[in-house]
């Protein structure tokens, strides 16, 4: 497909058909990128640490203790250590 480039104040822009705003998921913002003398236009990332205040105090919970990582593992031996 090709598609015209268009004045858009001081910059330049290209008019984007909504089927394929919908085909992969762009809504208001985008995340442009250029790679091999190409644009690469696509969704921005979400967050990755978004629910991570959640995650935290589901690990750090009384009811969920088996997520954490123990003090002592069972195979550990202490022999080899100096007090």
């Amino acid at each position: 497909m090709e598609a015209n480039i268009i004045k858009v104040g001081n910059s330049k822009g290209i008019i984007i058909p909504s089927k394929f705003l919908k085909l992969i998921g762009l809504s208001n913002k985008v995340s442009i990128d250029v790679k091999d003398n190409k644009l690469i236009i696509g969704p921005v990332e979400k967050n990755i640490r978004q629910n991570w205040n959640t995650l935290f105090a589901k690990a750090n919970s009384k009811d969920d203790r088996d997520i954490l990582i123990p003090d002592v593992f069972e195979d550990e031996s202490f022999e080899d250590w100096t007090w």
